[in-house]
């Protein structure tokens, strides 16, 4: 698919679940090493809710996870929610990782997730889902 829509595998990143690399651990290994051998960037999605093992983290070749809203939720209300934040952020970064964190909806989360480091943030605060088609407007009446 990569030939035929000419898109640089750099700008395809993938992303799967917990889930999913716990059910075939060593044949989602395999398979991301090809995936990744092609350029394409993989994330794991939902970070921290499911199965999480740190053995994971050194051995998928992954670029990027993605810390689950459920953590960002109380992020500037619950002390736990904030130091497993940062402690996962420093982790990731210490394994050459970027970090997103989802759900973000308030400007106190952004602001600390910013203080801690966080690469990305993505939310209702920014955004909410649209199509591209909406996207492209809302982004050319900003660039004028």
């Amino acid at each position: 698919m990569l030939e035929l829509s000419q898109l640089p595998p750099e700008l395809l990143k993938i992303e799967i679940t917990e889930g999913v690399i716990i059910t075939g651990a060593e044949r989602t290994v395999e398979i991301l090493k090809s995936v990744r051998a092609l350029g394409v960037q993989v994330s794991i999605d939902d970070f921290g809710t499911g199965y999480s093992s740190l053995s994971y983290l050194r051995r998928l070749p992954i670029s990027q996870i993605k810390l689950d809203r459920s953590f960002i939720e109380e992020l500037t209300i619950n002390n736990q929610d904030a130091a497993i934040v940062q402690s996962i952020i420093h982790l990731a970064h210490q394994l050459n990782l970027e970090v997103v964190a989802e759900g973000v909806e308030t400007l106190k989360q952004a602001s600390l997730l910013y203080q801690q480091g966080c690469d990305l943030l993505q939310g209702y605060f920014y955004a909410k889902p649209a199509p591209i088609t909406d996207l492209k407007l809302i982004y050319t009446a900003l660039e004028n």
